[in-house]
């Protein structure tokens, strides 16, 4: 079919977006990233200090729970972010969608960290 793209064509399309944002985007210790990695199954989220080059924080739609809809999942896990941020001391980030389109569940992800009180 040539509606389809091919898994390789969508990759690389993806990768392309992702190293377009992450030539402006930058973590900071006062304002680290939020990064966003989507998989079939689970929604995956990373606060990053590009400066000193570690994880401050990271969730998982998957460590959630396992019933619902992804996105309701990845609402929760957006919100278990912001809450591990607070912990830390982190309220504002920069987010980073990883090449995804702001749609589904980056979306519901971002919209649950801000629920759950980050500023970006």
């Amino acid at each position: 079919m040539a509606s389809k793209l091919k898994l390789q064509d969508r990759t690389k399309r993806r990768d392309r977006r992702k190293y377009k944002i992450r030539k402006t985007v930058q973590g900071t210790a006062e304002r680290p990233r939020l990064v966003v990695f989507r998989s079939n199954k689970g929604v995956y989220a990373q606060i990053v200090d590009d400066s000193k080059g570690f994880t401050v924080a990271a969730a998982s739609s998957r460590g959630v729970g396992t019933s619902g809809k992804k996105s309701d999942l990845a609402k929760q896990a957006g919100m278990l972010i912001a809450e591990k941020a607070k912990e830390k001391g982190i309220k504002a980030v920069v987010f980073d969608r990883n090449g995804y389109l702001y749609h589904g569940r980056v979306k519901a992800l971002a919209e649950g960290a801000r629920e759950g009180g980050l500023a970006f």
